[in-house]
């Protein structure tokens, strides 16, 4: 059986070995500068589009596929997936000043649907900034989309200054409408700044 001593002393070891390579803090990916775009694999690319960009008012940047390998192992080498899949096409959306939202449409013989919700391990959402979460709510609503409590204003604690809401895709993604344009609580006292919904190029 291992003690806990022999993995300290391991552990002490490798820090020593590892010491002046560059890998012995976790000082970050070399060259990170930010969040370029997050990926969603979407059932229907015409059905996301009309979500993302007829009623959230993303703006379509570019589009290509399909993208299939099949009498090799690409797929597999390159994202994980049956190397039996196929990419019918992905594109790419803008929306606001945040970062990209990358929309995939897959077939692959071992596909699941997953409907997650935000409390199931590997579960995500994504938040858009908007300026008024109530005037968010009342046009979502008059779309048809799913929204759930709220506005809800947070009045305590490190996010205090935020007012958000949940809402859905026609597919189950979630999403949040999220707003502080006074800023949050955290503000007064983090040196680490989270990003500004404030146009960039003003």
């Amino acid at each position: 059986m291992i003690s806990r001593k022999s993995i300290a002393a391991a552990a002490l070891t490798l820090a020593a070995a590892l010491a002046g390579t560059g890998i012995a803090h976790a000082d970050g990916i070399p060259g990170m500068r930010g969040h370029d775009h997050t990926g969603i694999t979407v059932p229907d690319m015409k059905q996301a589009l009309d979500f993302f960009v007829g009623v959230v008012g993303c703006k379509e940047a570019m589009h290509f596929g399909p993208i299939s390998d099949d009498k090799g192992t690409l797929m597999s080498d390159l994202v994980g997936v049956d190397a039996k899949a196929t990419i019918d096409q992905v594109t790419l959306v803008r929306c606001g000043y945040g970062s990209n939202i990358e929309l995939f449409q897959y077939e692959a013989p071992d596909q699941r649907d997953l409907k997650a919700k935000n409390s199931d391990i590997g579960a995500f959402h994504i938040a858009l900034y908007v300026d008024d979460v109530g005037v968010a709510k009342k046009y979502l609503d008059s779309k048809g989309i799913a929204t759930r409590m709220g506005p809800v204003p947070m009045t305590e604690g490190a996010n205090a200054g935020q007012t958000i809401m949940y809402f859905q895709a026609p597919w189950g993604l979630q999403l949040e409408a999220i707003s502080y344009p006074k800023g949050m609580a955290y503000e007064k006292t983090s040196k680490v700044k989270l990003w500004s919904p404030k146009d960039p190029g003003k």
